[in-house]
């Protein structure tokens, strides 16, 4: 009789640790899949810039340094997504993606400021379409990023969580997910607002 409840007790508990496991793989696969959800937002963000350099060129023929510094920052937000986009929820791996998301926002921003500047630019079709996609693009990974975040929230409050935690670093699990924050809150809170 002793046996038998011994070996009912360490089934449920092995049952019990393969549940732990699962929920485990299951939490960082779903900040894994929200982190896709950014990457899919970003291309789509870094596919918008080009045209929209493409189109301000022959308005802003003095500007070039302004345009080449979109595109430079640009060019470095795509590749800090890469990075970011192999290893999801890493600390160093999301705090280059929020930097260089930081200085497109600054680089996007001066050419704002430099657009207000030229009208015709500014009532362009197309200008005013790119405008618009990009907008609806920066709401786009504002709804990701929350998804990502509230994602890595849930894996990282499981896996301290006791029991899972005495397991978590059996099953590879021996560190918390990094959110993706920026460094200004207000970023955060608002997507970068583009006028043209």
């Amino acid at each position: 009789m002793a046996l038998w409840i011994s070996l009912i007790v360490l089934v449920l508990l092995i049952i019990y640790v393969v549940g732990i496991y699962n929920k485990l793989v299951a939490l960082k696969n779903r900040f894994e899949n929200a982190f896709a959800q950014i990457d899919v937002q970003l291309k789509r963000r870094y596919d918008l810039i080009p045209n929209l350099v493409e189109t301000a060129k022959a308005y802003l023929k003095h500007e070039r340094e302004t345009l080449e510094a979109v595109v430079e920052a640009r060019n470095q937000a795509a590749s800090a997504l890469k990075g970011a986009a192999a290893a999801p929820g890493d600390a160093q791996a999301m705090g280059k993606l929020a930097g260089a998301e930081g200085a497109l926002s600054s680089a996007l921003g001066r050419l704002n400021v430099v657009m207000e500047a030229y009208p015709d630019l500014k009532a362009n079709q197309n200008m005013m379409q790119l405008s618009e996609e990009l907008t609806s693009t920066e709401n786009r990974v504002a709804f990701s990023r929350q998804s990502f975040n509230d994602s890595v929230m849930s894996y990282n409050t499981y896996r301290q969580s006791f029991p899972p935690v005495v397991f978590a670093n059996m099953f590879g699990h021996s560190t918390d997910a990094t959110l993706l924050q920026f460094e200004d809150r207000e970023e955060i809170q608002k997507a970068p607002e583009v006028k043209f």
